[in-house]
């Protein structure tokens, strides 16, 4: 009798070796990055050692963390991709409203994500792998949750601030937090241990 699991393995065989082979070809790119870089670092006349680092496509971007000197300008970069996207994919104001997805922080981070996903894809000439087909797949379920979980009532083509509990700005609850401690924990948690 044949090995039911005999497919299951082969698949994860076949899924590891392309997970591998995804790895090496990334080390060799990032390498080969690495190479250029300094060739134009010469080139140029910079210094290795000069904090004016440009910042490299496909980077991700943490925007609480960009320098104010930064900022504006990869805001510039991010906005005209996210409207190019808009326009190139047609996108409703069910998917993404267009009076306001930058007042919402979530909706925010998983364009970024997009977009320093699409750089990625994109922006290596080298790769001629799968990149691009699976920056698509992303950019699907990354629209589709977008539309579902963040924008509540702002399809309709106005703001409307969510009814909800800001919960960073209240320092008490943290504090009670933290002194419970994890479930289970000696001093706290809901999880206690029963008595035998």
């Amino acid at each position: 009798m044949p090995d039911p699991l005999g497919p299951l393995f082969d698949a994860l065989e076949s899924i590891n070796g392309e997970l591998t082979g995804f790895a090496a070809r990334l080390a060799r790119l990032e390498d080969s990055g690495a190479v250029r870089g300094a060739a134009k670092q010469g080139a140029s006349g910079e210094d290795g050692g000069s904090d004016s680092k440009k910042r490299a496509p496909g980077t991700p971007v943490a925007w609480h963390k960009v320098k104010e000197d930064e900022r504006e300008e990869l805001w510039g970069e991010f906005t005209a991709w996210v409207i190019r996207m808009a326009d190139t994919y047609e996108l409703t104001t069910e998917q993404l409203p267009h009076a306001c997805w930058w007042e919402h922080g979530g909706v925010v981070a998983e364009l970024t994500a997009l977009w320093t996903g699409w750089e990625s894809a994109y922006g290596n000439e080298e790769d001629a792998a799968a990149g691009p087909y699976l920056w698509h797949d992303g950019w699907a379920r990354g629209i589709e949750r977008i539309g579902r979980s963040w924008l509540g009532e702002c399809t309709n083509g106005y703001h409307q601030q969510k009814s909800r509990t800001v919960w960073g700005t209240d320092p008490a609850y943290r504090k009670k937090i933290i002194e419970a401690g994890p479930p289970g924990a000696a001093g706290g948690g809901s999880a206690k241990p029963k008595a035998a």
